[in-house]
């Protein structure tokens, strides 16, 4: 069944991720149509996938058109209908209820959700549809980050999964993992707890602050609040509020968005998509200005004052000594080591925690933090600093050890399966 999808339709296609994902369809060899509201919008997509992958060759694929003209015959050819519409549970299922009326009984439908209900978005389609139906979250840029969750319902087929998670793998080169129905899934669950937990410490300590304390050298390509402002606040939102209202898990509150993005989003300050207004950085000609969340105004951006231990780690880090980074980390006195502490830990211990819940293996949880956030997977830093050693900084934070971390400990061995690389290039920079 791989090798059978030959046509696709994208709906939503001139989101980010719908022309994005539409682009990636066309790179492995399928004939995509691009649907959106109204046409121009759909050749708007098709631009943007043009633009993503720097190859006007990627429109010979693409064909478009509009909901209400071109949406029946489209479903009706399709082997995979690919939804990227807004997180709106509501508009989803409106559009569900059409596909499930013109689609082939064969055909495979996919949300791009990044993290609502599979079960939700399928109440009441017909039993095909449910069979057939799976979410596919992949990570923005699609076409730069291969990190991709696969996401059955309770009703799909095994042969379902089977043939998507190889035609991910084989045909389109994903690092594929499974994925329990859970809000925001692996990757956004564990990775938006770590940004919204940074963007609750901006309140006190300031952006550039905490952006520089918890930076590249903790194990990420970038530092968590320009993250957050390339996500988009308001996306940013959906999904800590998504989890927050339906997740009590150990930690609830790190996932409540704080007030000043709160109110930040009322005003229209959405992040880098909104740049006159901006998001917790904005560019003003060449300056780059800095929120004050206390006030809600910008201010010129100045570096904080060097501290001693970010400044070892990084220069480890760039000559390969990640061991010797985290023992840095691990012996670092002060109230800013221990923040940090508190941070990097609390990501591994979160991570790890979720094996069982929602990732099937403590790889899972790896190859999307690696391959989705590109951020240093969770069990690397337990094999760099030692499962012992890691269970006593974890619970001296006073922060949940995971089972697979303490069965690893018991047992000495190696937690980490993955290759190097996954560790190494997010730490270099």
């Amino acid at each position: 069944m791989a090798d059978k999808v030959k046509k696709v339709v994208v709906l939503g296609a001139n989101g980010t991720m719908g022309a994005g994902a539409g682009g990636v369809f066309a790179g492995s060899g399928c004939e995509v149509a691009m649907l959106a509201r109204e046409r121009d919008k759909a050749e708007a997509g098709v631009r943007a996938a043009q633009n993503a992958a720097r190859a006007e060759a990627v429109s010979d694929r693409m064909t478009v058109g509009a909901y209400e003209t071109d949406l029946q015959r489209a479903v009706g050819e399709a082997d995979l209908v690919f939804e990227s519409l807004a997180e709106d549970l509501a508009l989803k299922r409106h559009f569900f209820e059409l596909v499930d009326q013109y689609r082939r009984p064969d055909t495979i439908v996919a949300t791009g959700s990044s993290g609502l209900s599979i079960e939700a978005m399928a109440q009441g389609r017909s039993r095909s549809f449910r069979e057939h139906f799976l979410g596919i979250h992949m990570f923005n840029p699609p076409h730069v980050i291969v990190g991709t969750e696969v996401i059955p319902g309770k009703d799909t087929l095994a042969e379902v999964l089977r043939s998507t998670l190889a035609m991910l793998a084989s045909r389109m080169g994903r690092k594929v993992i499974v994925s329990k129905d859970r809000p925001a899934f692996v990757g956004n669950r564990v990775g938006f707890k770590v940004l919204n937990q940074v963007a609750q410490l901006s309140a006190e300590h300031g952006v550039a602050f905490v952006d520089y304390l918890i930076g590249p050298h903790t194990g990420r390509a970038m530092a968590p609040l320009a993250t957050i402002d390339l996500v988009g606040w308001d996306v940013h939102k959906a999904i800590v509020d998504n989890v927050h209202d339906n997740c009590p898990d150990e930690a609830h509150s790190d996932f409540k968005l704080p007030g000043f993005m709160e109110q930040g989003i009322k005003e229209g300050r959405l992040g880098d998509k909104t740049p006159e207004v901006g998001g917790f950085y904005r560019k003003k000609g060449k300056e780059v200005l800095v929120l004050d969340p206390k006030s809600g105004s910008y201010q010129p951006l100045k570096k904080p004052e060097p501290i001693v231990f970010v400044e070892k780690m990084k220069s480890l880090n760039r000559v390969g000594r990640y061991s010797d980074a985290m023992a840095c980390l691990r012996d670092a006195k002060g109230a800013e080591a221990e923040l940090c502490r508190r941070v990097v830990l609390g990501y591994v211990s979160y991570g790890l925690n979720r094996v069982g819940e929602v990732a099937e293996t403590p790889r899972d949880v790896d190859i999307i933090m690696s391959y989705g956030f590109n951020w240093a997977p969770p069990t690397a830093m337990v094999d760099l600093l030692g499962a012992k050693q890691t269970i006593e900084m974890l619970s001296r934070l006073k922060l949940a050890v995971p089972a697979c971390l303490e069965q690893a400990a018991s047992k000495g061995a190696k937690m980490f399966a993955g290759n190097v690389l996954d560790y190494g290039r997010t730490l270099a920079a």
